[in-house]
């Protein structure tokens, strides 16, 4: 089994990993309610709505025919999905109160997501083919070059649908609230 491939069956573990350490971790925390609420949450929330913009768009977990996403975010970019899975890490992270975690946070998404785009890469260039090739060379992975403004809106037919699928993720804010109801209870 290749990296790209074990990484990719694991990928949901080793992204989790900081996030677990962040929510029993209470080593140096910045006890600035007024930052990092609001900056958590809003990074959190940020990830969470490019989430629901992105499988509206997209035909996993949905079911209809499959098909090359291109309209919405995958016209700016590759990989919505995995920019919103790590903007909520981080948001995660910020209201943990770690905010040294960060950048591990960070550089773990990048590192594992790395992997996975590159095995998930070869695995739609063999379904899609041309199309897909072609797609991967107008579309950049990460980061838009530019703003396309045609096709980027909401496809309505799917909102209720993509915001059902994706609420269980504000459970990854629950162990934090948690910690938080906690240190608070001990501090008294």
């Amino acid at each position: 089994m290749t990296a790209p491939k074990l990484v990719y069956q694991y990928r949901g573990i080793l992204v989790s990993l900081p996030l677990v350490f962040a929510a029993v971790c209470f080593y140096h925390e910045v006890e600035d309610y007024w930052l990092i609420w609001p900056l958590g949450v809003t990074t959190f929330v940020l990830g969470l709505l490019l989430r629901i913009w992105a499988r509206q768009h997209c035909t996993y977990r949905q079911e209809i025919t499959k098909y090359l996403a291109a309209s919405g975010p995958y016209l700016l970019v590759r990989n919505p999905l995995y920019i919103g899975n790590t903007l909520m890490c981080l948001g995660a992270v910020v209201l943990s109160e770690l905010l040294w975690l960060v950048p591990i946070t960070l550089l773990n998404c990048v590192l594992v997501y790395s992997f996975v785009v590159r095995y998930e890469e070869e695995r739609l260039s063999l379904r899609y083919g041309e199309a897909y090739r072609r797609y991967m060379l107008e579309v950049p992975r990460w980061f838009p070059r530019s703003m396309h403004l045609k096709n980027i809106g909401l496809n309505k037919g799917f909102l209720w649908k993509s915001v059902v699928t994706e609420m269980p993720c504000l459970l990854i804010l629950f162990p934090y609230i948690i910690k938080e109801v906690v240190e608070r209870w001990v501090e008294h």
